[in-house]
């Protein structure tokens, strides 16, 4: 049995397939991967971490440390409060540049306050 040669053709490519979208967003799941690689890659239990984050399904979860998809809408904005390089993945691909300075200088400002609560206890208790 054979279809007939009759009837419609395939529609023609969608609009994200014809600006590259596709490729953007392989590009944005590539980045997001490395990023929660980079921060919970070693730990045995990363999976289970970032889905008690986001929420997400624990499958869900492998495919982005996979980088087969990014997350999505809120599951994204709550690997961004969970996680810095995250973040810093998803300001970069921004074009933010400025905004990652600000992070590591927080970062910087509370290891500073750090040694300096630790250097105050050093110094009260006589060592």
């Amino acid at each position: 049995m054979s279809f007939p040669k009759k009837g419609k053709l395939f529609p023609p490519l969608s609009v994200t397939e014809q600006t590259g979208r596709r490729v953007e967003s392989q590009i944005f799941a590539a980045n997001v991967a490395s990023a929660l690689n980079e921060a919970l890659g070693q730990t045995t239990a990363h999976v289970k971490i970032v889905a008690s984050w986001t929420g997400a399904n624990e499958r869900t979860v492998k495919n982005w440390f996979a980088g087969n998809y990014g997350p999505s809408g809120d599951h994204l904005v709550n690997l961004m409060k969970h996680c810095d390089p995250v973040f810093g993945a998803v300001l970069e691909m921004a074009g933010r540049p400025e905004l990652l300075l600000a992070l590591e200088l927080n970062d910087i400002k509370g290891r500073v306050n750090e040694l300096t609560t630790l250097l105050r206890r050093r110094k009260a208790s006589g060592l």
